[in-house]
């Protein structure tokens, strides 16, 4: 059968034959060359003169030595590169010539007759239209997108093109947009079915009404706090260890009550009417280390090993400020003063002052020194102490630092001169001292005001530290102390004289958190290593 694929002429330019052709040195063979594009087959079959219609049959070119060939590749992707500018890709179905009298030559696309060979060249050569069998595609895997097609050509055409020349089609850049939103948009979905993902809190709705157990002590001094005795509810909600705790400071709603967890969340949660979790926050993708509420009781700020800040609107369920320290937060303190400014250390030689309104750090206080432990504010704000995690064999002198707020001038280093940290700080309410819990497995009493002594005949002694950040509390009324320990035991102090008041046995882990009611005269929380919280009565 001779060639289905017309040639124009003999003494045209001379083409380069590509290596792997069918002719091997000086004879050809009689037989159809069939250039395959990568994944598509054409239809067998025969030249139909009659009709016009061609169909191909599958061959393959082999060497004398019986080895199969790579199939010629006979154009090219730019064709002003081409021997022969007349070999093109036509834009529509192509009328192929070929000659009757000459012999085929091993070529796929030719034009029509060239000119100058007059109407002689042109009656042998016959017209014969090409018909392309019908090609299905293969289906593309799992999860691929499929490639849009070009406004203006044929689905078609385009997808032999691209198939063939091996060409990557245009995309419009609103069409790559859309393509890569859906994209992460699928990432997204798939990282929730891996697991939890942050989730944006919404309105924590509250009573408007004021608790009945509050009622009654709003409008009236402090009573003298009496030792609780008994478990009025165990709040059992977080996955892990209790890291901070605090009731909310504003009187009329202070039956809530904050929790932070090394979870990755913090709850609050109705601690005196019911005991029941009101709403839980999961802002943050590492463990929650530190979680305060605002003075005004209205938004809570948090911090954690994620080195994430957010302050969160509890009506709104928005974040009004979120920023991002450059280390771990391990501490949050606001200012008694201006509320919107606030201070957060960690694993930082730098404790950092951050203004809620401008969302940015405003003062830094840098000591040489690894860790902020805990943070505590002195003479209504103008000084604060930093506890930190320096200490040497015979010494501690930058254990507890002071200093001004204002000016982030260091007062003083010199305060504690014993060789364990502090990992917590507590401001006595009514006397100018303030109470540091130690890894001595004691509480020291230091004085509030420059060049802060430490008291040297009063020591609170009995419970265990460990390197638990062990917390420790005043009672309202500055009569009692409490403090956790780490064999889960709860004790509680005479401030006066320094004496064991009562031991409760509330957790079987370390108990790492506890706080007075700042109304309720009778009621205490406290939280442990083991996840669990108990309010006691």
């Amino acid at each position: 059968m001779a060639s289905l694929v017309a040639y124009d002429d003999s003494d045209s330019e001379a083409e380069s034959e590509p290596a792997g052709s069918c002719a091997a040195a000086g004879r050809r063979k009689d037989s159809c060359v069939t250039v395959e594009p990568r994944g598509q087959d054409f239809a067998s079959g025969v030249l139909d003169g009659a009709g016009g219609t061609l169909t191909t049959k599958h061959s393959s070119c082999e060497d004398p030595a019986g080895q199969r060939l790579p199939l010629a590749r006979l154009w090219r992707s730019d064709p002003g590169s081409c021997p022969s500018q007349r070999l093109q890709w036509p834009r529509t179905a192509p009328d192929v010539t070929f000659p009757t009298s000459e012999p085929p030559r091993p070529s796929l696309w030719t034009s029509h007759a060239p000119a100058g060979r007059g109407p002689r060249a042109a009656a042998c050569l016959k017209q014969v239209r090409l018909s392309w069998g019908t090609y299905d595609p293969p289906e593309p895997p799992s999860g691929a997108q499929p490639k849009p097609e070009t406004p203006g050509k044929s689905g078609s055409s385009l997808q032999k093109k691209g198939r063939e020349d091996c060409i990557v089609p245009y995309t419009p850049k609103r069409l790559r947009c859309s393509q890569a939103l859906s994209t992460e948009t699928g990432k997204n979905k798939d990282a929730e079915a891996r697991g939890p993902s942050l989730r944006a809190p919404r309105p924590l709705c509250t009573a408007p009404q004021v608790s009945e157990f509050i009622q009654p002590y709003l409008g009236t001094p402090y009573k003298e706090t009496q030792i609780s005795q008994k478990v009025l509810f165990h709040l059992r909600g977080h996955k892990g260890p209790v890291s901070s705790i605090q009731w909310c400071p504003v009187f009329s709603k202070s039956h809530m009550f904050l929790s932070a967890s090394l979870d990755k969340t913090f709850k609050v949660w109705n601690a005196v009417d019911s005991g029941r979790c009101l709403q839980t926050y999961s802002l943050h993708s590492e463990a929650v280390r530190a979680a305060r509420w605002s003075p005004c009781g209205q938004r809570i700020l948090s911090g954690g090993f994620d080195c994430a800040l957010h302050l969160t609107d509890l009506e709104t369920g928005t974040q009004v400020f979120s920023g991002q320290s450059n280390f771990r937060v391990t501490t949050l303190k606001f200012h008694p003063k201006d509320h919107n400014l606030f201070v957060c250390g960690g694993f930082s030689s730098e404790v950092k002052a951050w203004d809620v309104r401008a969302g940015k750090v405003v003062r830094s206080y840098k000591a040489t020194i690894q860790q902020t432990l805990d943070i505590l504010f002195l003479q209504e704000g103008s000084e604060f102490l930093s506890s930190t995690d320096a200490s040497s064999r015979d010494s501690a002198d930058r254990t507890i630092i002071a200093w001004d707020f204002r000016s982030s001038a260091k007062i003083s280093n010199q305060i504690f001169h014993e060789r364990y940290t502090c990992p917590s700080l507590a401001l006595h309410p009514r006397e100018p001292v303030f109470l540091a819990q130690t890894n001595g497995n004691y509480l020291a009493l230091f004085s509030a005001v420059w060049p802060y002594r430490m008291s040297r005949r009063r020591r609170y002694e009995g419970h265990k530290v460990e390197g638990y950040a062990v917390g420790c509390e005043c009672s309202p009324d500055g009569d009692l102390l409490v403090t956790g320990s780490a064999d889960g035991r709860v004790l509680l102090y005479c401030f006066r004289t320094a004496s064991r008041a009562r031991t409760l046995h509330g957790h079987t882990q370390a108990c790492v958190g506890t706080t007075f009611h700042p109304v309720l005269p009778s009621v205490l929380a406290t939280s442990s290593w083991e996840g669990d919280i108990k309010i006691w009565h």
